[in-house]
C-alpha cells in the first residue's frame, strides 16, 4: 500500500550535483534579493506581464490547450471573453496564477485550496467543479513521437482523498519539524502529486501551480519574473523521462525522486541566470536601440523579433522593430522571409 513518509528524508545522502544546484540558487537568490534594494519595483512590472503571460500559454500547452498569440494577450488584459473551451481553460489558469501572485502569503497549501485552484481553473467550463476524480486515469506525454505515451499508471480514486491530505501534512511536518530545505521538498511534493494524479483533467497545470505558491511561500520568487512553465514547456521531453525514471517503485513505496528533483533545480536556476540577464536591461535611460544590440548579442543562430522582445520586456514592440531595421540597413545583421515566418540573423 502507497504511503508518505518525509521523514526519512533526514537520512538520505543526496548526490553531489544536487548539492551543488541547491547551493546555486540560494546564492542567486541572495544576489536576486538585493535587486529589490536597487531598483523600484515598477521597473520590473513589465517582466512580471511578461512572465504571467508566458507562464499560462507554456503551462497550458505542455497539456495541448493554446490559442493565438493575438488572443491570448487580450485575454490575459482582460479584453475578451474565451470563445471555446482551450480558452476558457487559459483564462481560469491565469486566474489562480493572479491569486498565487497577489495571494501566496495567505494560502495555506491545504487539500481544500487544491480543490479551490482547480475549481477556479475550470470557472469558465461546463460543469466546473471542485471534487477528485472518481475513473481511473494515467499520466501520459501526448507530445511524444508515438500517438501517446503512457507515463504511469496513477492511484486508484477511492484512496486519493486520503492521499491528498496525508501529502499536505507530510510536506509542512517535513519542513517545520524536519527543517528538510524546501528546495528538495518541493519537487519531490510535486512528483508524488502528479503520481497520485487526483483530477480527472488538469493535473499537471495544476501541478505547476502549486509548484509557483511553494516556490514563493519559501522565498523564491523568481517565478514572478522569469516563467518556470515557460521553461518547463521548452524542456517538455526531460520533464517527461525525469517524471517517469522517477516514478518506478512509486506504488511500492521504492521510488528514487532523484531525476525530477535535478530537473526541478535546473529549471529553477535557468530562471534565476536568465533574471540575472534581463535586470541589466531595466534601467529606462538606456537607448532602445542599445538594449536591442545587448539582447542580440546574445543569439547564435537565427532569431525572431518575439524572442528579441522577450529579452527587451522594458521597451515597446515599435522600438524592438524600428532598431531591427537599424541593425539590417547598417549592415550587422539580415533579414529573412515575410510576415509571421520572418526571422533574422547575423550578416556573413
Amino acid at each position: 500500500m502507497k504511503y508518505f513518509d518525509y521523514s526519512k528524508l533526514k537520512e538520505k545522502k543526496w548526490p553531489k550535483d544536487i548539492v551543488n544546484y541547491i547551493g546555486l540558487i540560494h546564492e542567486y537568490k541572495g544576489r536576486h534579493d538585493l535587486y529589490f534594494a536597487l531598483y523600484n519595483r515598477d521597473d520590473l512590472k513589465d517582466m512580471v506581464e511578461l512572465a504571467k503571460k508566458q507562464s499560462v500559454e507554456g503551462s497550458s500547452d505542455i497539456d495541448n490547450i493554446r490559442t493565438s498569440e493575438s488572443r491570448l494577450r487580450q485575454l490575459m488584459a482582460g479584453k475578451t471573453k474565451p470563445s471555446n473551451y482551450d480558452e476558457q481553460q487559459l483564462l481560469g489558469y491565469r486566474n489562480v496564477l493572479n491569486m498565487i501572485h497577489d495571494s501566496y502569503d495567505y494560502i495555506p497549501l491545504t487539500p481544500n485550496f487544491i480543490l479551490k485552484f482547480h475549481k477556479v481553473m475550470n470557472q469558465y467550463s461546463d460543469g466546473a467543479d471542485s471534487k477528485y476524480k472518481d475513473t481511473p486515469n494515467e499520466i501520459t506525454n501526448t507530445h511524444s513521437k508515438v500517438a501517446k505515451k503512457i507515463i504511469f499508471k496513477t492511484l486508484d480514486p477511492f484512496e486519493t482523498p486520503y492521499a491528498i491530505e496525508s501529502l499536505c501534512d507530510q510536506y509542512h511536518r517535513a519542513s517545520k519539524q524536519f527543517g528538510i530545505d524546501s528546495l528538495l521538498l518541493i519537487p519531490i511534493f510535486i512528483h508524488d502529486f502528479l503520481c497520485i494524479h487526483p483530477f480527472d483533467k488538469g493535473n499537471g497545470r495544476i501541478s505547476r501551480i502549486l509548484a509557483s505558491l511553494l516556490l514563493f511561500k519559501a522565498g523564491y520568487m523568481i517565478g514572478k519574473y522569469i516563467s518556470i512553465e515557460k521553461k518547463m514547456q521548452k524542456t517538455m521531453e526531460e520533464y517527461f523521462d525525469a517524471l517517469s525514471d522517477s516514478s518506478k517503485g512509486w506504488h511500492e513505496n521504492k521510488q528514487d525522486e532523484t531525476e525530477f528533483i535535478k530537473y526541478f533545480l535546473l529549471v529553477v536556476l535557468s530562471a534565476y541566470r536568465d533574471f540575472d540577464e534581463r535586470v541589466s536591461m531595466v534601467p529606462k535611460k538606456r537607448l532602445a536601440k542599445e538594449i536591442v544590440i545587448n539582447a542580440v548579442s546574445k543569439q547564435l543562430d537565427k532569431f525572431t523579433k518575439k524572442e528579441i522582445m522577450e529579452l527587451c520586456p522594458e521597451i515597446k514592440s515599435s522600438s524592438v522593430e524600428i532598431s531591427l531595421r537599424q541593425l539590417c540597413e547598417e549592415g550587422l545583421i539580415e533579414k529573412h522571409g515575410g510576415g509571421r515566418s520572418t526571422y533574422y540573423s547575423w550578416r556573413k
